[in-house]
């Protein structure tokens, strides 16, 4: 009996400095990838509704960081109840955690652990906001976010990560993200928009964005953080399948975004900047459930596919009448299905389990079980959002006016403007008196 219990405590996992110190790095990526999805979407919308798309990003970090302390940790991983959501008493306001008590048996602190699927819990509703810019009123997407975290996002993530969610008992493999982060977001950004409606002039005025290269550097911060997003979902690197997943992370963005490009280069005669940040996000999506389950021949299939399906799929919004402003569903939703989706064609069987794809012996069964987690979180995320936009809607309004859509959010929601142009071409006071003549000599040539 003593020699069992040695052996017991021996193999117990004890606290790891590398794999605790991997983790908060990979912690602070994850969070940088919030403020970079700021500016991804900030230089996608029109001038006049920039800062406002910066805040509905930026916002997040404020209201789900005190949730998640307050309760949502304990919602989201707690103590399994019924499958379907979780409580541990120890958890509200992370005050019953030891400082060196180790997340289920991992070697890493549950405080580490807790502050890196914070940083899930607040980049998922700040991807909903880019399918509602120009036309939400502030005060009521903060109030959205507060009650969509709590009704959506904390359940969906107990039912894919937390032992005993449903889904996680099924055997969906999911292994950042596919479905509790980017459908959830994806099918929430569906139901919100079929309520608050269309955009003043969609269809008809130009809509284009206002700055490619901020759209760029938003899309190089996330390509940065999404290592960490993917990679340390792992929780730690001792047996290398962090490692490939960071391969796989590369490898499948970079396909993607070179098909996104081959596709608009047949298809409309251009290789854009906007298609290749695109393709890369749509890459980053589609990896996200799948990479820890293929090879990094599978991840440059499922970067292909989801470029060039995704290119496809930002287009529907025009054929169908949704307003999704900067693609939200075309990219999240749809990319977030095929990777899911995928994983029951590639898994090989060899990385972070046995499991296999279809093309490596499987059969269809994991392709079944895949396709149940896929839509029941699309199932649950688009009622439920729409339900809670209704409310919203329909008590405190979730609407600017028309007139304060048309003039601009950005002066009416937070009463500042992202450029000043007023200072442009010097003031008045560095001009001369004779400065008006030749001012208006060239506006006649610039009339001719």
């Amino acid at each position: 009996m003593a020699s069992a219990i040695t052996t017991l405590a021996a193999d117990a996992p004890t606290l790891s400095s590398a794999n605790t110190g991997f983790m908060l790095i990979c912690s602070a990526l994850v969070m940088l990838m919030t403020p970079g999805l700021a500016f991804f979407y900030g230089g996608m919308v029109r001038v006049k509704s920039s800062l406002n798309m910066l805040m509905m990003s930026f916002i997040s970090l404020g209201i789900v960081t005190i949730l998640w302390v307050l309760y949502g940790f304990s919602l989201a991983f707690g103590a399994d109840s019924g499958s379907l959501i979780g409580w541990t008493s120890d958890y509200v306001g992370l005050s019953g955690i030891g400082i060196t008590e180790l997340w289920d048996g991992y070697t890493i602190p549950v405080y580490v652990f807790a502050v890196f699927q914070l940083m899930f819990a607040i980049i998922t509703p700040a991807l909903i906001s880019g399918a509602l810019a120009d036309r939400v009123k502030f005060s009521a997407w903060a109030l959205f976010i507060t009650l969509w975290v709590t009704i959506v996002y904390f359940p969906v993530a107990h039912w894919v990560w937390g032992a005993g969610g449903w889904l996680f008992e099924l055997g969906v493999i999911d292994f950042a993200g596919g479905t509790a982060v980017h459908i959830n977001a994806g099918a929430a950004a569906l139901g919100v928009i079929l309520v608050i409606g269309k955009r003043v002039g969609f269809k008809k005025d130009p809509m284009r964005p206002h700055s490619l290269p901020l759209v760029m550097l938003g899309a190089g911060l996330l390509w940065f953080g999404w290592f960490g997003f993917n990679a340390g979902s792992w929780l730690g690197n001792d047996d290398g399948v962090g490692a490939v997943m960071f391969v796989n992370t590369q490898v499948a963005t970079a396909a993607a975004m070179l098909a996104w490009l081959g596709y608009e280069k047949l298809r409309h005669g251009s290789f854009t900047t906007l298609g290749a940040a695109s393709g890369a996000v749509a890459g980053l999506v589609a990896i996200t459930p799948s990479g820890g389950a293929v090879s990094p021949l599978g991840a440059i299939a499922i970067g292909v596919i989801a470029g060039v399906v995704c290119a496809m799929a930002v287009g529907l919004k025009y054929k169908f009448g949704y307003d999704d402003s900067l693609d939200v569903i075309g990219v999240h939703l749809v990319g977030g299905v095929l990777g899911s989706l995928l994983v029951g064609l590639f898994a090989t069987g060899g990385v972070q389990s046995d499991v296999a794809g279809l093309f490596y012996g499987g059969g269809l069964e994991q392709l079944g079980k895949q396709a149940i987690g896929v839509f029941a979180v699309l199932a649950y995320s688009l009622v439920a959002s729409a339900v809670l936009a209704f409310l919203l809607d329909k008590t405190i309004g979730m609407r600017v006016t028309e007139d304060d859509e048309v003039s601009g959010i950005d002066q009416v929601e937070h009463a500042e403007t992202a450029y000043d142009f007023s200072g442009a071409g010097g003031g008045s006071s560095s001009r001369s008196t004779a400065a008006p003549a030749p001012v208006a000599a060239a506006s006649k040539k610039v009339d001719a």
